[in-house]
């Protein structure tokens, strides 16, 4: 396996060669992704190569998909309960045969890297190799050290946090406490991603209002026992290690609503009166909403607006979210977060971290955003945009106007844990590129470069997202 920097430049190259070195060994933080917990708490071997490399893989699956390869071949799940491939060898010798529509994409990129860098096979994949690159793997999954904690502690991985509903009754997440592995200050945390009770157009959204008022014990046919139960359930949250919440919005909008005003709204909700704009303001409203509560419990408040979701209905009606079906759009900032940083852009004590889908708004919006209130900082490129070039130009973008120092670190936003490793090696040198390029024009001393490197893959991340937080 090659070594690649992304520096054309010999010199630029040598340069992020020896600050990629600086920081290649230390420990990863992986403050936002989407692993199951459950994983690590039953610590079972992984069935086989393709469950674990291409089932759950929506960027795989969903570039099989454009070329007419249903997901049921893959092996992906139906809400029906339907009949799908469950034959894992099956599953990879297709992906096999088709492994040249990755050419050029990142997919190929991480997965050729946790070949060979997770599970030392060097082979290359094609449709004459792929019972022996299946092989490989399958031999090495059968050991004990390719077990998820074995891994875990291979990959370095100091904190993993997870993402779960107010919905979930976190007992993945007690079991990891009960085994010395979560808790505040735990190697493995959660998440509080309250999105299932929050947005009104959810299908699902008034059962699951109830199922979080059951788990908080707390009623929630006011507005009032709503935001009571929505306290109670960060706290179980925080219990379980969360240092952040997470609100994945269709826009960036953020609205300031009377009390009497979001009551008689969350009213209509219960009736199933309420309208797309209703919706639209509610989610707008709560984000200020979990503001205040941020300010109380200190979870550091993430947003992640810009993406249609289940945008592909026939796949969301076949296999539901999250399994390639949504898709980026256009999404403006400066006038959307206005009510959410006049009342609390200059809050010290608050933490936002704002992520894009949209490129175009990083040096337009973003950066100078992120620039101007302490509350503010830059989330990394993910979910289309996680990938070298982008990364490269998200730096090259935001630099100028937010500098380092307001940006957030990596995240790896991966169900796919053996990736883990290897997304966040591909960002050290996409970082370690971008700051040689700096050395080689005299625009940053060495020393400096190298300090910056290493705030930027450990330090930084570790004190945004409150990384080892106890209490």
């Amino acid at each position: 396996m090659t070594d690649p920097v992304f520096a054309l430049d010999p010199a630029q190259a040598g340069i992020a060669r020896e600050l990629h070195a600086a920081a290649r060994d230390l420990p990863l933080l992986s403050p936002h992704g989407h692993v199951d917990p459950g994983l690590l708490a039953d610590d079972e071997p992984f069935s086989d190569p393709a469950r674990l490399l291409i089932v759950p893989d929506h960027y795989v699956t969903r570039m099989l998909l454009s070329q007419g390869i249903a997901p049921d071949r893959l092996g992906v799940p139906r809400r029906d309960g339907g009949p799908v491939e469950t034959d894992g060898r099956v599953i990879w010798r297709l992906l096999a045969e088709n492994w040249h529509l990755f050419r050029g994409t990142p997919s190929r990129l991480w997965l050729e890297r946790t070949f060979s860098t997770v599970f030392g096979v060097e082979k290359r994949l094609g449709p004459e190799t792929a019972d022996d690159v299946y092989d490989e793997i399958a031999a090495r999954l059968a050991e004990p050290a390719f077990r998820p904690r074995a891994l875990f502690e291979r990959f370095g991985i100091e904190v993993l946090a997870t993402t779960e509903f107010p919905t979930d009754d976190l007992s993945r997440h007690a079991k990891l406490a009960a085994d010395g592995w979560g808790g505040p200050g735990g190697r493995v945390i959660s998440t509080f991603r309250p999105d299932n009770v929050v947005d009104l157009e959810r299908d699902d959204w008034a059962e699951a209002v109830a199922r979080m008022g059951e788990l908080a014990g707390q009623d929630t046919g006011t507005y009032a026992g709503y935001l009571q139960a929505l306290r109670r359930r960060r706290e179980a949250f925080i219990g379980a290690g969360a240092t952040s919440s997470d609100h994945g919005h269709p826009t960036a909008r953020t609205v300031a609503l009377s009390p009497a005003e979001a009551a008689a709204l969350y009213d209509r909700a219960l009736h199933g009166e309420a309208t797309a704009a209703d919706a639209e303001a509610f989610r707008g409203h709560m984000l200020l909403e979990f503001a205040r509560m941020s300010l109380d419990d200190g979870l550091v408040l993430q947003l992640h607006p810009g993406a249609v979701r289940n945008h592909n209905r026939r796949l969301f009606a076949a296999h539901g979210a999250d399994v390639g079906g949504d898709i980026p759009q256009a999404t403006s900032y400066v006038e959307a977060l206005r009510p959410l940083l006049d009342a609390y852009g200059m809050e010290p004590q608050l933490t936002v971290v704002l992520y894009t889908l949209d490129e175009q708004a990083f040096s337009r919006e973003l950066a100078p955003l992120a620039g101007g209130y302490p509350a503010l900082f830059l989330g990394a490129p993910w979910w289309f945009l996680d990938t070298p070039g982008a990364m490269l130009r998200f730096r090259e973008a935001v630099t100028d106007s937010a500098g380092f120092y307001n940006t957030a670190g990596f995240v790896d936003d991966t169900r796919a844990f053996c990736s883990i490793p290897v997304r966040h090696d591909i960002a050290r040198r996409v970082d370690a590129a971008y700051l040689a390029s700096l050395v080689v024009q005299d625009r940053l001393p060495l020393d400096e470069a190298a300090a910056t490197m290493a705030d930027l893959a450990y330090h930084l991340p570790k004190r945004i997202f409150k990384i080892g937080r106890t209490a």
